[in-house]
């Protein structure tokens, strides 16, 4: 085949991009949303996802990665496909595909770079509008989220290697955006066999010392890969 004519096709086809909806906790400011700020048109100025278009020598997952890493200096272990999203008219520039990916991180420093002006975190609560069709990209990936958390145990890589009940408790409230009762919540999490507790509180200093955990990892991976069902 002519080298030249490779990727000349009889049909119009659109471009592929990816996006990344990256949320990060910390057990301070609970769950914020990773955005970068456009640097050029179309949305000049607005917030957005970071993402871009797919080169012709990579999968959407490793698109989604460099681009990642190029718009904001991070760099996630774990990325998940969220969906595809093809709507015709969804970029203005021309036909554009975007397969989006989710992650949920310890929340660490970004620096915008490359076509973002900027990088930030933003509370769930003080989203601004964002560009293209990625407020309903959001939406998706929440719901998502929310689901998962049912599903598969979430905390391991979010809190401190030593951590309250207290802590483990504010996080799943803040992606699921609920209050839970202190004691029905405790006593279920204890039940799943996912925590131990660490060392000993100080003696004659009362119960309100509050219990220390750790999460016992053999246990914490069997049930990340059997799946199971956590009704609260």
């Amino acid at each position: 085949m002519n080298e030249e004519k490779q990727y000349c096709y009889k049909y119009p086809h659109p471009s592929i991009t990816t996006d990344c909806v990256i949320f990060g906790y910390d057990v301070k400011d609970g769950l914020s949303l990773l955005l970068i700020e456009r640097k050029t048109e179309p949305f000049k100025g607005r917030w957005a996802f970071p993402g871009g278009f797919m080169h012709i020598d990579e999968d959407t997952e490793s698109c989604a990665r460099r681009e990642l890493q190029e718009e904001t200096a991070l760099v996630v272990a774990v990325l998940e496909q969220l969906g595809c999203y093809s709507d015709v008219n969804r970029d203005p520039r021309e036909r554009v595909v975007t397969i989006a990916y989710y992650g949920i991180i310890k929340k660490s420093n970004v620096v915008g770079g490359d076509d973002a002006k900027d990088a930030r975190w933003f509370a769930l609560n003080e989203i601004p509008t964002l560009a293209f069709d990625h407020d309903r990209i959001l939406r998706d990936a929440v719901h998502k989220l929310k689901e998962k958390i049912h599903f598969e145990p979430i905390g391991f890589e979010l809190l401190p290697d030593v951590f309250t009940m207290p802590q483990l408790q504010a996080l799943y409230e803040s992606i699921l955006n609920v209050n839970f009762d202190r004691r029905n919540f405790a006593n279920k999490i204890l039940k799943l066999g996912l925590l131990e507790e660490y060392g000993e509180r100080p003696k004659n200093k009362g119960s309100r010392i509050p219990i220390k955990y750790t999460f016992n990892k053999e246990n914490y991976a069997k049930l990340k890969s059997s799946g199971f069902r956590l009704e609260f």
